[in-house]
């Protein structure tokens, strides 16, 4: 695989807590809503053919805005490091960039289907399910999986929690569709799992007393956590390094080349690097 150079080692400190907002439809990705403006790109969008886009000069991504700190809706405004990134491919590009709110576990589907978006961007990891359906850029994040529960339970613990979870009596909160939900399916096979649309109500259904723990990507865990869930804790860690990549039909290979092209100059002049960080420390 190209630019693994992208890989970053998962930071283990959240971020700052973003609230929470549900919004439905297409967004600029440069501000709020109903912003359309240029991104600013270097030149004019591209017209001649060379790949297919949803919109003539942007280009639209799929995302669940739920998955801080890779995206996450603030007071109207797209913020995250994916849509951070999204930005900065589009303005590579010479585009506009317009996201959609798609649940999660329609986005590969949607990309497959066409006509919502160019690409799925959304803490996406690769996957040969996923492969088989969407092409993927190069890697420009890694993460692992980690499971947490309320700081009060003392029937889960770090001493016991590869063993404990996989009861008949637990229930495991996950988001429907990501691998946090597979690696809880793999791993604790005989624990109930409980799935959700949206991974803020999987912590939510821990906080309710809905189920006992929650599933998934370790980043967003420690965000959740330093977040709205301080009562809640990690029991356990997985080191299963997930490269997070953007999904693309494999209907348009000529857009999943420019987006990877995007990529290699952002990873070599420092952007990537930047965007890790403003987002990520």
């Amino acid at each position: 695989m190209k630019n693994l150079q992208l890989k970053k080692l998962l930071p283990q400190a959240g971020v700052a807590t973003v609230a929470l907002a549900a919004a439905l439809g297409l967004a600029a990705c440069g501000g709020t809503p109903a912003s359309t403006g240029s991104t600013g790109g270097s030149a004019p969008a591209e017209s001649d053919g060379s790949y297919e886009l949803v919109t003539d000069g942007a280009l639209t991504f799929a995302t669940s805005p739920d998955y801080p700190p890779f995206e996450n809706l603030e007071n109207g405004e797209y913020v995250g490091l994916d849509m951070d990134l999204g930005r900065a491919i589009a303005e590579e590009l010479g585009l506009e960039c317009e996201y959609t709110n798609i649940d999660f576990d329609g986005i590969v589907p949607a990309i497959v289907a066409g006509g919502q978006a160019d690409a799925g961007l959304s803490g996406i990891s690769i996957t040969p399910e996923r492969e088989e359906q969407v092409d993927f850029t190069d890697p420009y994040y890694v993460d692992n999986q980690a499971v947490a529960t309320l700081s009060s339970n003392t029937e889960l613990t770090e001493d016991n929690a590869a063993e404990a979870l996989n009861s008949a009596e637990i229930t495991i909160a996950v988001q429907s569709g990501s691998t946090g939900a597979d690696f809880a399916a793999e791993n604790y096979p005989n624990a109930e799992i409980l799935p959700f649309p949206n991974f803020t109500d999987a912590f939510a259904a821990v906080a309710s007393g809905q189920a006992d723990a929650v599933c998934g990507n370790s980043a967003v865990v420690q965000q959740m956590l330093a977040g709205a869930y301080t009562d809640q804790h990690v029991i356990l860690t997985s080191a299963t390094g997930e490269e997070y990549a953007i999904a693309v039909s494999k209907d348009n290979p000529e857009l999943l080349a420019a987006i990877n092209d995007a990529l290699a100059k952002l990873q070599e002049d420092g952007t990537i690097d930047e965007l890790i960080a403003a987002n990520m420390g």
